[in-house]
């Protein structure tokens, strides 16, 4: 552990602090948290079904560039753009595929693998002329916000497309009179908004753009103090922590937190691969708005391969059995329907096992199917009944009354619990 320790307080010391300057004594990652995580990312390689662009931006934000997982998944990205960015991928999936290699030194507009090629930037830009247009029309995008802020972000890091008048329209959805848009949208809108602020020359932009920045940030540390050092939930505060790292002149003269935050952050342990990809660049200073300013030939690192620790293992111990009580609803399309039962589970189980058992005692009622994301396994059907981005549903997922902020694959209910699948709409 000594020497993964020295590893990465060396990498740390190389990387400096990017965007945001001298990082304030408390607001750095303990270097034995920085090897559990990026060793996380490096084992996600191998095991995940789906290439995963936020991990190969983790890897270049933090330096980790000479790790073989990362350049193995360097290919698969360059491989996965090339086969699928024209035809199935969202906007926002192509936007965070161009800003992986942005930040991998590859330009996005010559995209190369067995042969083949891609402009994924003017595919990025053909998308968010879509996203845009509905979003000037209907009030909503094809797909979230949150996508068309990644959009924004990538194009702009990019110099490609219009941006500018992108982002004015962002600015004003972020400053509608009651507009309840969530903290990781939020997020990704304000690092959109703060590329397109450093590039344009309009004064009235940059006032706009100033406005809905100053909302944002002073919004995220009221947010922070309420919740010790949380911003919305665990997951939404790496993303926060990156818009407050680089916007304090929109929030002087109050002053950031900044060690509560990183506290709150990595003291939760986070194992799931993506939130550990999202958490990353704000714990090594290395915000997405650095995406295209790395030096890839400078800092390579060799992560250490250290033995798992039991809170580290890909396969749980199965515990002694727990009973948790599951419904399933909906009232929102065709026939209205509720059934509920109880089944019984190894303690540690996660969510999917409790679905995977609600089907085989009773596969008619509580029939599922799941898609690979890059949060893990995602629900999309129960019961027969499939989610639609055309109408905007899904299956949202219940602890008594709260929203579960975690996955069905790594969720782990407790004994007694009452989970609820509900068709909902975003």
């Amino acid at each position: 552990m000594l020497s993964a320790a020295l590893s990465i307080g060396v990498l740390l010391a190389l990387l400096g602090r990017g965007a945001a300057g001298t990082a304030p004594q408390g607001c750095d990652i303990p270097p034995q948290e920085l090897t559990r995580m990026l060793q996380i990312l490096e084992r996600s390689v191998a095991e995940s079904e789906v290439p995963n662009p936020s991990v190969l931006l983790a890897f270049n934000l933090a330096g980790a560039t000479g790790s073989n997982a990362r350049q193995e998944l360097l290919k698969k990205i360059q491989e996965d753009a090339v086969n699928r960015a024209q035809k199935d991928m969202s906007s926002g999936q192509v936007a965070l595929y161009t800003l992986a290699l942005l930040s991998s030194c590859r330009d996005p507009q010559h995209v190369e693998s067995h042969r083949l090629s891609v402009n994924l930037s003017r595919v990025l830009d053909q998308k968010t002329r879509k996203e845009v247009a509905r979003l000037e029309k209907d009030g909503v995008p094809l797909t979230t916000l949150y996508s068309v802020g990644l959009d924004v972000l990538a194009l702009c890091l990019a110099r490609t497309g219009d941006y500018e008048q992108d982002a004015i329209l962002l600015a004003k959805q972020l400053l509608s009179p009651g507009s309840q848009i969530d903290v990781d949208t939020q997020a990704v809108m304000a690092l959109a908004l703060e590329c397109v602020y450093d590039r344009t020359k309009l004064p009235d932009t940059r006032d706009l753009l100033q406005e809905a920045l100053e909302e944002v940030s002073k919004g995220f540390l009221d947010k922070q103090a309420e919740g010790k050092g949380v911003i919305g939930n665990i997951y939404s505060t790496s993303l926060a922590m990156q818009v407050l790292e680089t916007a304090s002149k929109f929030y002087a003269p109050r002053e950031w937190d900044c060690a509560q935050a990183f506290s709150a952050v990595y003291s939760h342990q986070l194992q799931q691969p993506m939130a550990v990809a999202q958490a990353v660049p704000a714990l090594v200073h290395k915000p997405y708005l650095d995406a295209a300013s790395l030096d890839c030939s400078v800092v390579t690192v060799t992560i250490p391969q250290l033995a798992l620790s039991p809170s580290q293992a890909t396969t749980a111990q199965e515990g002694p059995p727990i009973t948790v009580h599951y419904t399933i609803t909906n009232n929102l399309k065709g026939k209205p329907f509720q059934f509920s039962t109880t089944v019984s589970v190894p303690a540690g189980s996660t969510l999917l096992a409790v679905l995977q058992a609600a089907e085989k005692a009773d596969p008619k009622d509580f029939s599922f199917e799941t898609e690979a994301t890059s949060w893990g396994p995602m629900v999309v059907s129960i019961h027969g009944l499939a989610g639609s981005e055309k109408d905007r549903t899904f299956w949202e997922f219940f602890s008594g009354a709260d929203s579960l902020q975690e996955g069905v694959g790594t969720y782990k209910p407790q004994d007694g619990e009452h989970i609820r699948a509900v068709f909902s709409t975003y």
